[in-house]
């Protein structure tokens, strides 16, 4: 059985799980809880499953390890049954990738930098080096990714094109990360908005 290591509700895991449900699969993984509010992440025992001391991560029937969300969603998407998450064709699969790079770095991570370096973020214990101005300048990229993305969903039903994707995942789960870290999507991105209700109804119907 498939093993994820996360924190439930956390951005990068909650990737994993849309994925994992995409392909009906939630029942047939194993979820072992990391408490990263105590640094389990950090730990001696964590680093030598995971040396990127991040979540989630998956170990594999052999005692092999995936790190990154977008490894292990090409692994569930290459090992469970259901429609392809990455593209059937090589021009489907680059073009996933492309956008799925653009909401991760421009707006999951940005966020993330706003949230850890300009906010109270995980507390004291855990935000150490923050550099406010830093994340103050990811949040505006953030607010700029988002206007990208209104674009972009002005002319297609979804972010990398005519189907549903690993990129749509990154997407739902940056905007629902920038709700949580106070930054607000602008009213008039009335396109993204429309496409964040369709694919929140998506999972509520599941």
């Amino acid at each position: 059985m498939l093993t994820i290591y996360e924190v439930e509700n956390f951005p990068n895991p909650v990737r994993v799980r849309l994925a994992l449900a995409e392909k009906n699969a939630l029942d047939r993984v194993k979820f072992v809880p990391v408490d990263v509010m105590a640094g389990e992440h950090r730990s001696d025992s964590f680093r030598a499953i995971n040396p990127d001391a991040t979540v989630p991560c998956a170990e594999l029937p052999d005692g092999s390890v995936i790190g990154r969300c977008t490894p292990i969603t090409e692994y569930i998407d290459g090992t469970f049954e259901g429609a392809s998450l990455i593209g059937d064709t090589p021009l489907q699969r680059a073009t996933t990738h492309m956008m799925n790079l653009r909401a991760e770095e421009g707006l999951l991570d940005a966020v993330g930098a706003y949230f850890h370096h300009a906010t109270p973020g995980l507390g004291p214990d855990l935000e150490t080096d923050q550099v406010p101005a830093w994340g103050l300048r990811q949040k505006a990229r953030a607010q700029a990714t988002m206007r990208y993305f209104d674009g972009v969903l002005a002319t297609q039903p979804f972010v990398a094109g005519a189907v549903y994707s690993m990129a749509d995942i990154t997407l739902l789960a940056g905007l629902d990360f920038a709700d949580l870290a106070g930054i607000e999507i602008d009213p008039d991105l009335t396109y993204l908005h429309a496409w964040r209700e369709k694919v929140r109804a998506r999972y509520q119907e599941n």
